[in-house]
Parts: structure tokens; sequence; C-alpha cells
């Protein structure tokens, strides 16, 4: 035990001289410095004896953490000038003889990442995942998490992928990580579109193409040549003028076309074959419906899953609404292609009775309703569908057996929020007969009849 006393009155004495300055700075007062002195004193003695925990390293961490913020306020209230990096050292000392001792315990290091992290050291921050990543490799979180944090606060592609690549090598059945993988290569597509767009990068194009398409027109047009300021005084043009011919290139490129996120999704259904996965990845890749290449990706995916299993729900229902997909519910075509996707699933409504396509149906129709700037006419077609489809599903459970009560309750829920009181009422009336005593059909009858005496 007195090897573990001398331990602790060793680290202690190191911290006296900082103590010291605080005081004769009158940051904290003598009473305060007994204090913190004491407090330092237990958590030493603790964390030096044979019985400690990781939680006492946080705890530690965390008390040290709130006295350097404490320390700081009043520093910047007194005016006095006081060495930051007394406070830094000490809590990273802390989390590094934490995370030597327990190398095991992921939250340390999370939490010794996360302080480093926020102190923009990023040396320390580096050197962390390296040592993290290479004692939990089997940890598709870890490597999720590292890509992320390459990503966003260093905007390095590059060290994300790498990351990604290296955890595949380690977790390769880790669905989660497959799928995040394409989330990073479509985020990094939208980045490059948002910053095209910024640029007016795009501008250019459409402008190139409306003048074709007045050449091409025909009839009594005549189209005149544009004259840009350029024309009138050569000597404007530059050499860092844009080059359309190597603007289109740049469009064509694999990186904007979606050929990283196809060679992901293939790879990773090589690797699966599972039909669910494919429409997991579908609905993980429309989430992007802004980019240009979504439409490409989306049918690329569509048509694998009806290749793998064309009579599976999941396969048929992506392949019903890949149309739409890139499609801008704002936009012109947008009530033309959802003409020809609800008239396909219509059929498919009346000839497919599984109560998982019709769930998976009902899912994307309420996905749109829920858009703030959907035209009139197109809601009153998608809630005539959703009837349709609440219609088929009520025959079915009636008449075959089965179905959920809790997804009838949540889809009951939806309707409301959505404001579809007709449909509401109508799936309210026959649910609660074939499941009279669920609990939460129950009390949405119960607040149904509330409002109904409210509204007398």
């Amino acid at each position: 035990m007195s090897g573990a006393s001398d331990k602790a009155r060793f680290f202690l004495e190191q911290s006296i001289p900082e103590l010291q300055e605080l005081e004769r700075k009158k940051i904290f007062s003598k009473d305060e410095v007994s204090s913190i002195v004491k407090r330092r004193s237990e958590f030493e003695h603790k964390l030096s004896g044979r019985g400690s925990v990781p939680s006492d390293y946080a705890r530690y961490a965390e008390y040290e953490m709130n006295l350097e913020t404490l320390r700081r306020k009043r520093t910047k209230r007194t005016g006095q000038k006081h060495a930051v990096h007394f406070g830094q050292k000490r809590i990273s000392f802390i989390l590094d003889r934490a995370t030597r001792k327990f190398h095991g315990d992921v939250g340390l290091w999370m939490q010794y990442f996360d302080y480093s992290r926020k102190q923009k050291a990023y040396k320390k921050v580096a050197q962390i995942l390296t040592s993290l990543l290479r004692l939990h490799p089997t940890k598709p979180e870890l490597w999720i998490y590292a890509a992320k944090y390459v990503m966003e606060d260093q905007g390095d592609i590059t060290g994300a992928r790498s990351y990604m690549q290296r955890g595949l090598r380690f977790c390769k059945q880790s669905k989660d990580l497959w799928l995040e993988y394409a989330r990073l290569e479509l985020i990094y597509i939208a980045k490059i579109a948002g910053r095209r767009e910024v640029l007016g990068l795009n501008s250019h194009l459409d402008e190139q193409a409306s003048y074709r398409a007045l050449d091409d027109s025909g009839g009594d047009h005549i189209a005149l040549p544009g004259i840009t300021a350029e024309d009138i005084n050569p000597n404007l043009s530059t050499d860092n003028s844009l080059d359309q011919d190597i603007l289109q290139n740049l469009s064509k490129t694999p990186v904007l076309t979606g050929a990283i996120p196809i060679a992901i999704f293939d790879a990773a259904m090589d690797n699966f074959k599972d039909v669910s996965f494919g429409e997991r990845f579908y609905d993980m890749a429309i989430e992007f419906n802004n980019i240009s290449c979504i439409g490409q990706l989306s049918k690329h995916i569509a048509n694998a899953l009806i290749f793998l299993d064309p009579a599976s729900p999941a396969s048929i229902n992506c392949s019903i609404r890949q149309p739409l997909a890139g499609v801008q519910i704002s936009s012109s075509e947008f009530p033309a292609i959802l003409g020809v996707v609800i008239k396909q699933l219509r059929i498919m409504i009346e000839t497919h009775t599984s109560l998982e396509f019709l769930d998976r149906s009902m899912d994307w129709l309420l996905s749109y309703l829920s858009a703030g700037d959907i035209d009139p006419d197109i809601r009153t077609v998608m809630i005539a569908t959703l009837s349709r489809c609440m219609g088929q599903y009520r025959t079915i459970i009636q008449t075959k057996g089965g179905g959920s009560s809790d997804r009838v309750a949540d889809l009951l829920r939806q309707f409301q929020e959505r404001g579809l009181e007709k449909l509401f009422l109508s799936a309210l009336g026959w649910s609660s007969e074939v499941w009279p005593l669920h609990s939460g059909l129950l009390v949405l009858k119960g607040s149904r009849a509330l409002e109904g005496d409210g509204s007398q």
C-alpha cells in the first residue's frame, strides 16, 4: 500500500507549482486550493490502489474538466494571465493513464478522443484513433466514427475512404459498415454538387443547353448568337476562362456519375445476397434525392433486386417507386411520373396479397404526404391510393388473419398526424373490431372520443 501512496504523492507534488501560482494570482483562494488538493488526493489514491475501475478515471477527468472550466472563467473575469496548457496536460495525462490500464474500455477511449478533439489537439486525436482501431479492429462502429471524423472535421475524403476500406477487411459481414461507406460517398457527391452550384459551374452548361434547344426548335424562330463582353473587347479574355468541354468531362467522372456507390452496392450484394439489405441500401440512397446521379443509382439497385428475387415484396416495392427517384416533388415532370407509378402500384395492390408489400407501399406514400409543398391534386391522388392500400390490408387481415396490431396502431397515428381524418376513422373502426383489447388502439379510440365530446 505504501507503493500506491508514494505514487499518488508523486503525482500530487507535480501539481503544486500550478496551484501556488493560481493562489498567488488570486484565481483560487487558499481554502479552494486546499479543497482541490484534497479531492485530487482522494482520486489519486483510488487510482493507485488495486480496486480502481474505469469509472474512477472518468470521474477524475470530469472533475478536472469542470475545474479547468471554472479556472478559465475566473481568469477571464479578473484579467489575469495563466498558462492554459497546465489543465489540458493534466486531463490528457489522466485519460492516457486510463486507456493504458483499461485499453478494452471503449468508453474511456471515446472520452479521451472527444476531449482532444474539442481542444483541437489534432496530432493527439490521430494517435488516439490509431491506437483505438489497433486494439478494437472488429468493431465496425469505430471505423464509421473515424471515417466521419476525418470527413467532417478535415474534409479528407481519401482518408475517410481509407478507414472504411480498412474496416471492411476486418468487418466484412457488417451491413451497417457497407451502408455508411456508400452514404459517405453520396455525401461527398452532394458536397461537390453544392460547390458547383455556388460557383455557377452548372449554369454555364444549362445556358449552353438552352441555346442548343433554340437551335433545334425550328419553326419561325431565329436563334441569335449571344454577345459577350469578350466579343466587344477581346482583351478581356483571360487564361482563367471556363472551358465548357472540361466542365462537361468533369461532370462525367466516376465520382459524380455515382460509379463508386454502385461499385460498393455490387460488392455488398455479392457478399450478402440479401434483398432486405438491398432495400435498406435503396432507402439510404434516395435520401440524397437532389444529386443528379441518384436516378441511375436507384435504377441499378432496383434492377439488381428484381434479378435476385423478382417475387420479393422488397424488390417489387423498389422497382415500382424507382422512377420517382431524383425527381423533385415541385418539378413539372413529377405529376406525369407519379401517374405512371400509381397506375403500376394499383395493379400490384390488387394482385399482390402480401401485407409486407402493402406496408412498404403505405410507408413511401405517407413520406410524400408529409411534404409541406405538395400540390393539392397530387395529395388527393396519393390519399386515394393509400385508401386502396388500406382497404386491401383490411381484406387480407379479416380473411386470412395475421397482421400486427402495433403496426396498424402506428399507421393510425401517422394518419392522424397528417390530417387524414376519413382514412383514420375508417381504419380505427375495423381494427378495433379485430383487436378490441389492444392498448394502442384503445388510446386512439379514447382520444378520438374526447375530441368528439370537446367539439360538442
